[in-house]
């Protein structure tokens, strides 16, 4: 039992300093010597709980998107609170989604299992995206409902991506037109 704290305590640990490093050096500075030297914890250490930096980055990115979700069952949340939780996350953590779009394009493309991990948090993402639609057009099938949640999506993604960009552009007012297009277009 001991062991097992000592692990949570040193995760937790990694999770603060990568944070912490995030927030003042952003992504390139944020290497994994930065990371084990800000933790206390040697490179064995942070491997037996992370296969990569890009691995504790996206755990820290997910507990800020988890932070603004409007239902963490996605049980009751609507569209416009998953779009709303998007926007807040955006606009409110905006080093950290400019992180989350940098490894889900490089990352990605250079480390197969950040691919893989970023494309099960994106079907995860249509999931609920679909089953709020799904509740609230439910004259719409399954497959309809899918392809409208991918574009909806892929407007929302691109539209934060211009804003990290563009800091002035009205990230906010282009997604609720986003979504509009998507429940009536």
């Amino acid at each position: 039992m001991a062991r097992y704290q000592a692990g949570l305590r040193t995760e937790a640990r990694i999770i603060e300093a990568t944070r912490a490093l995030l927030g003042e050096i952003g992504l390139e500075g944020t290497t994994l010597k930065a990371i084990c030297e800000r933790a206390r914890v040697r490179a064995g250490s942070f491997y037996n709980l992370f296969d990569s930096k890009e691995e504790v980055v996206l755990k820290v990115v997910r507990e800020a998107i988890t932070a603004v979700d409007p239902d963490p069952a996605g049980e009751t949340d609507t569209l416009e609170e998953l779009v709303g939780a998007y926007v807040a996350f955006v606009t409110g953590q905006t080093h950290l989604a400019r992180i989350y779009l940098q490894i889900a394009v490089a990352g990605a493309l250079s480390h197969d299992s950040v691919g893989r991990r970023v494309l099960r948090g994106h079907e995860a993402r249509v999931a609920r995206f679909r089953t709020a639609m799904l509740r609230e057009q439910t004259e719409l099938g399954h497959d309809e409902a899918t392809r409208r949640t991918e574009v909806l999506l892929a407007m929302l993604n691109g539209l934060a991506f211009r804003w990290t960009l563009e800091p002035d552009f009205a990230f906010a007012e282009h997604a609720r037109l986003a979504l509009e297009e998507s429940l009536f277009g």
